[in-house]
């Protein structure tokens, strides 16, 4: 089930109903990351200049040392700074077209069953603030476990797996619940939900297919409560089934 939904969901980003959003994504993310690298470049250029400038009088005979060694330092920092940012910056943008990625999974993939609800508004923004929040939590933790090897591995997929889990399984189900009945079915398959969180945080870890980790999961999480919610009415029918053969015996 978990298996089937990730090769959907990967199929699903460049399909032709789904090809706009992904350039769009892609596009804006790429634009936001160039603001950040100006952005941050003048912010070095405004802060760290000066500070050069007032120690370079008093290191005669090391200037040019000195700025070869910081200018690769800034280079390194910069690099490393984009680096982190890229993952959320593309949860930040894509936040706002996962609905459009679910309609269109939904319409496309489950023709014969009714389309999910949008989110409202202010849902929306705060499901994407909290998928921002999610993932730049994600990064930190991460940077933060380098320093321990041994385990930053096994925790980094242990933490984002949970979270991204959690936060795009109830995205798809309040497409179909309210907030409380989605948690409540995200808790009831809690174990399935956490493993194909596994899968999500195994697309994250991959350099710039992880840019596409939003939409991978929006439409992965779709397939995947579509399946289960089908799954349990399946085991509903049978139960009901089997009560009334029980209550109604044959003659």
């Amino acid at each position: 089930m978990i298996l089937q939904s990730a090769r959907l969901s990967f199929a699903n980003l460049l399909a032709p109903e789904t090809r706009a959003v992904f350039w769009k994504v892609i596009g804006l993310t790429i634009l936001i990351l160039v603001a950040l690298w100006f952005l941050l470049r003048e912010l070095f250029v405004a802060y760290a200049t000066p500070l050069l400038e007032q120690w370079l009088p008093g290191m005669a005979g090391w200037e040019g040392w000195l700025i070869f060694v910081v200018a690769i330092l800034a280079s390194l920092g910069l690099a490393l700074a984009l680096a982190v940012m890229i993952a959320p910056a593309t949860a930040l943008v894509a936040g706002f077209f996962l609905d459009d990625i679910a309609e269109q999974i939904e319409r496309r993939d489950y023709p014969g069953e009714p389309v999910g609800q949008a989110l409202p508004l202010g849902t929306a923004i705060r499901g994407t603030i909290a998928f921002f929040g999610v993932v730049i939590l994600g990064n930190i933790v991460a940077l933060l476990l380098l320093l321990l090897p041994g385990i930053n591995l096994v925790a980094f997929f242990l933490v984002n797996g949970y979270l991204l889990g959690r936060e795009f399984f109830e995205f798809a189900a309040m497409r179909y619940r309210s907030p409380q009945e989605a948690r409540l079915f995200r808790a009831r398959h809690g174990t399935t939900v956490f493993l194909a969180g596994l899968v999500l945080a195994a697309f994250l870890a991959v350099p710039l297919l992880n840019l596409l980790t939003p939409l991978f999961a929006a439409g992965m999480m779709v397939h995947l409560h579509k399946a289960l919610t089908a799954r349990d009415g399946a085991r509903l029918g049978i139960t009901q089934a089997m009560a009334a053969g029980s209550l109604n015996p044959p003659a």
